[in-house]
């Protein structure tokens, strides 16, 4: 059994009720739609390479009428970093050591109109503390209303907290969420951050906003597309825009490296891939 500090518990305790509240939103979109469909949740435990208790999670994965696969996953972990890549991680150069606790989200839609999203917020400990994360809309279809409202709504959040966390924040998406290979962003961009670190309760506040401001903006999304009517062709063309958002999560993510040099559970991990995807 790991032991949190009072700052690593009240993270931990923010990320659950956050994934109880979208995945309570989510399903009611099921049943607007006429669907029964409801998250079935995995718990999974890990072990430190030290042989001691490496914390663990839930995976929550939901296939419904609407959503044709959304997974959102709670985690909280922590031992001591491997060989190598502790070195690659803040604060982590010198004493291999880390606690993390985070939410992790992806959703892959059944209509083409409707966006996929991504959403994840997180507080690390090694010999520093911080927070990271953000949300991108990633539409096989862009339509402009809900790139905009996405963005409007987050760039609300962040101006709550810092005149400069919006455009800052916004350009590190533009420059993370890119497939240099293809010379392509993975979508419409959002807001993405890291290293957030000094005053724990202030960061803390923006990222509880950043999770707030997901919640009030995807929902209101998917209800205004899920009822478009759509062609052949517009599944064709999300099934090929899919095939380049696995590419990103395989080759380019950060956390899923991070998933997997940490010893996280496999399947939650992995279940940002989309269950249908093309390559032309």
């Amino acid at each position: 059994m790991m032991t949190l500090d009072d700052e690593q518990a009240a993270a931990r305790a923010w990320f659950e009720e956050l994934r109880d509240r979208i995945c309570a939103e989510f399903e009611a979109i099921e049943r607007e739609a006429g669907s029964d469909a409801g998250f079935d949740y995995t718990p999974w435990d890990r072990v430190d390479p030290s042989g001691g208790p490496g914390g663990g999670g839930v995976r929550g994965v939901m296939k419904g009428r609407v959503f044709e696969k959304v997974g959102v996953n709670v985690s909280t972990v922590g031992g001591t970093f491997e060989g190598e890549f502790g070195k690659t991680i803040h604060g982590a150069g010198d004493d291999p050591r880390f606690f993390a606790t985070g939410i992790s989200l992806v959703a892959h839609m059944a209509n083409p109109h409707v966006p996929a999203v991504h959403m994840n917020t997180r507080f690390l400990v090694t010999t520093k503390r911080w927070f990271g994360g953000g949300a991108d809309l990633n539409p096989p279809l862009p339509i402009a209303e809900d790139t905009e409202d996405f963005h409007a709504t987050l760039a609300r959040a962040c101006a709550a907290h810092d005149p400069e966390h919006y455009p800052r924040f916004k350009q590190w998406a533009d420059d993370y969420f890119y497939i240099p290979h293809r010379q392509v962003h993975r979508g419409v961009g959002g807001i993405f951050y890291d290293h957030l670190e000094g005053d724990f309760a202030r960061n803390f506040a923006f990222t509880q906003d950043v999770g707030r401001a997901f919640l009030d903006a995807y929902p209101r999304i998917v209800r205004r597309r899920m009822d478009m009517p759509f062609s052949e062709a517009d599944v064709a063309e999300q099934r090929a825009w899919r095939g380049r958002y696995a590419e990103f999560n395989l080759v380019y993510d950060r956390g899923t490296l991070f998933g997997l040099k940490t010893g996280g559970n496999i399947d939650a991990i992995l279940m940002s891939l989309p269950p249908l995807a093309t390559w032309a």
